[in-house]
C-alpha cells in the first residue's frame, strides 16, 4: 500500500487555529460551588479517653454541568498520540480509526484537536484545529490516511504531541494528551530510560501539570510498566484495553471526563480546631499533600475535577482526653479553594466545623462506625493490597501475592461496610478476586495481571475511572456489556433494569453518558475492517 504524502512539518507548531474572540457561551453560566461533606468514624469519644489515630472523612464533589448535553462546558485542546507500528495493522488499526473518529464527532466547535502518529519516527498528521464541521471532516480524513508500519518509538510520539501544545499561540482552559500503544518500546528498555527523554512539561512530582497524558495499553503485547509510568508522572490515567472491541468504549470513558472539567487548581485545606488536636496523616494517593505547623494544617492538591466527580480523603487525627465530660471537641475546619471555569474566578467553599461529642460514657449507638469512613478505609486497603501483591508478583512470589489478596479480601468481608451490604465495598471484594484470578500463574500475570493491577492502581491513586481488562471499568467486571445503570440508583438499590456491577467506583454521569453513546454507535454501525 502506498505511503500517504503529508506536507512537511514546520519547525514550530504555532499554526494552531485561533480561538473565537467571544466565549460568552462558556462564561454565561452562573457558577455552582463544589460541595464539601464530612463524616467522623464515631459520633463520640468518651471524655477520659484519648484517640491517637481518629479518622475523619472529608469529601468534595464538583458541581454538575449546566445540562446533560454539555452545553456551556469548558473547551479542550486535545492531542491524540497514536501507535501506527507494524503490529497495529489490520483490525487493530481499523478499530483505532473508528475510536478516534468517535472522539472527533463528540468534540465541539470550541474544542481543538491535533493528531500525532508514531512508529520508528513520529509525525504530526493533523495540526491543532477547531472541531467545526469542516474541522471534523478534515480530521477524519487525516485519521483515515494512517498506515501501520515500522517499530515503536513512544518517546518520540510524546515529544511531538507535547510540542504541539507547548508551541500553540492560544490555549483552551483544558489540555490533554491521549496516548495509545499496543507494543513494547523498541528503543527504550526501561520506564526510567524512556521517562528521561520526555519533556519537562509532562514530567512533574507536584501534580500541578498542565498536560496530563492518559495512556492506553492495547492488547497483551504492550509494556504496562512504561505506559503506567508515563501516565503516573504526568498526572494522567493508565487504562488496559484487553479486548480489541473495547477500544472505543475505553476512549469514551476518558473523554467523557475530559469534556466535563468544571474546576481547576482545586485545593483542600483542613485545620485543627482545638488545642491538642493534630493532623497525623492524609493518605491521598497521587494527590500531593502537605502537613505543616506541627500538625495544625493539612493541604491536599487535587488539580482538575470533572463534573459531579467525588474526591474523598481520610484525615487521621490525634484527639486528646478532656478534663470535663459533656462538652464537644472541635476537630477540624475545612476549606476548598478552586478556579471555577464557568466564571473564571477563584472560589472558596467552607465546610461545617467538625465536632465530636465527649460524654462521660459512650452509648452503644455512639460506638457505631460510620459506613462512609469504613468504605473509604476499605478502598485504601484494597489499593495497598494490590500494590503490595503486584510488587510480590514482580519478584516471582505469586504464592505470597495470592495469600495477601485473600487475607485482605477476608478482612474486607468482615468490615462494618461490607456487613451492611455496602455496594462499593462489594465491588472492592470483586476487584481483589479478579486480581487473584489474574495472578494464578506467572503466565497469566505477565499476560494480563500486571496491566490489570497497574491500571487499577492508577484509578485508585487519582480516584478516577480507568478502563480495565476486557469488559470492565474501574476494576469492576461488567456482567453484560452495555449495561450501564445510574450510579446513585445502583447505590440506593433502585431497580434500573440494568446490572449494578456495570458501574464502578469512580465513574461520573458524564463518563457513563459518553460510554452509552459509544455503545449505541457500535450497535448501529459495526466496525468495518
Amino acid at each position: 500500500m502506498q505511503e500517504p504524502k503529508y506536507p512537511p512539518e514546520p519547525p514550530i507548531f504555532s499554526d494552531d487555529e485561533p480561538l473565537p474572540s467571544s466565549t460568552s457561551s462558556i462564561q454565561s453560566c452562573a457558577p455552582q460551588n463544589i460541595t464539601v461533606k464530612t463524616h467522623k468514624e464515631l459520633p463520640a469519644i468518651s471524655a477520659a479517653e484519648s484517640n491517637p489515630n481518629f479518622p475523619v472523612l472529608v469529601s468534595i464533589r464538583a458541581p454538575p454541568l449546566p445540562d446533560s448535553e454539555s452545553h456551556g462546558r469548558t473547551p479542550i485542546d486535545l492531542v491524540t498520540v497514536l501507535d501506527v507500528s507494524g503490529s497495529m495493522s489490520g483490525t487493530k488499526l481499523s478499530l483505532l480509526k473508528q475510536a478516534v473518529t468517535f472522539i472527533i464527532e463528540n468534540l465541539g466547535p470550541l474544542d481543538r484537536l491535533s493528531i500525532v502518529s508514531f512508529s520508528s519516527s513520529s509525525r504530526r498528521v493533523f495540526p491543532l484545529q477547531r472541531m467545526t464541521v469542516d474541522g471534523r471532516e478534515s480530521a477524519i480524513l487525516a485519521i483515515q490516511s494512517l498506515r501501520a508500519d515500522g517499530g515503536t518509538k513512544i518517546a518520540e510520539g510524546l515529544k511531538k504531541g507535547t510540542k504541539v501544545l507547548e508551541d500553540r499561540r492560544e490555549r483552551n482552559p483544558v489540555s490533554s494528551i491521549i496516548l495509545l500503544s499496543d507494543g513494547k518500546d523498541t528503543y527504550n528498555r526501561s520506564a526510567n530510560q524512556l521517562l528521561n527523554k520526555l519533556p519537562a512539561s509532562i514530567r512533574s512530582s507536584d501534580m500541578q501539570q498542565d498536560i496530563p497524558v492518559h495512556a492506553f495499553g492495547f492488547g497483551y503485547d504492550h509494556d504496562p510498566n512504561i505506559m503506567h509510568a508515563i501516565s503516573d508522572v504526568s498526572g494522567g490515567t493508565f487504562s488496559f484495553i484487553e479486548s480489541v472491541e473495547m477500544i472505543q468504549d475505553s476512549f469514551a470513558l476518558c473523554i467523557g471526563g475530559l469534556l466535563s472539567v468544571v474546576a481547576q487548581e482545586v485545593r483542600l485545606t483542613v485545620r485543627s480546631a482545638s488545642p491538642g488536636v493534630k493532623i497525623l496523616a492524609i493518605p491521598s494517593g497521587r494527590h500531593v499533600n502537605e502537613i505543616s505547623d506541627e500538625g495544625q494544617q493539612g493541604v491536599v492538591h487535587v488539580g482538575n475535577m470533572y463534573a459531579e466527580e467525588d474526591k474523598q480523603f481520610l484525615v487521621y487525627l490525634t484527639v486528646p482526653e478532656l478534663a470535663a465530660a459533656h462538652t464537644n471537641t472541635s476537630l477540624l475546619e475545612v476549606f476548598c479553594m478552586y478556579k471555577d471555569l464557568a466564571s473564571n474566578e477563584l472560589m472558596q467553599v467552607q465546610g461545617e466545623k467538625i465536632e465530636i461529642l465527649r460524654p462521660e460514657f459512650c452509648s452503644p449507638a455512639e460506638k457505631t462506625v460510620s459506613l462512609e469512613v469504613d468504605r473509604q478505609r476499605n478502598r485504601i486497603l484494597v489499593a495497598e493490597a494490590i500494590a503490595e501483591a503486584q510488587r510480590l508478583a514482580e519478584i516471582g512470589n505469586l504464592e505470597g501475592a495470592q495469600a495477601l489478596l485473600a487475607q485482605r479480601k477476608e478482612f474486607l468481608s468482615t468490615s462494618p461496610a461490607s456487613q451492611a451490604g455496602d455496594y462499593h465495598s462489594n465491588l472492592f471484594e470483586q476487584e481483589l478476586r479478579e486480581m487473584m484470578d489474574r495472578m494464578a500463574s506467572m503466565k497469566l500475570y505477565k499476560r494480563s495481571g500486571r496491566a490489570y493491577a497497574l491500571s487499577g492502581l492508577s484509578s485508585h491513586k487519582l480516584q478516577r475511572a480507568t478502563a480495565r481488562g476486557d469488559t470492565g471499568f474501574s476494576g469492576c467486571r461488567v456482567v453484560q456489556k452495555g449495561s450501564f445503570g445510574a450510579r446513585r440508583a445502583a447505590e440506593s438499590g433502585a431497580a434500573t433494569g440494568e446490572s449494578p456491577a456495570a458501574v464502578g467506583v469512580f465513574e461520573t454521569p458524564a463518563m457513563l453518558r459518553m460510554v452509552e453513546k459509544s455503545q449505541k454507535r457500535n450497535q448501529s454501525e459495526p466496525h468495518q475492517v
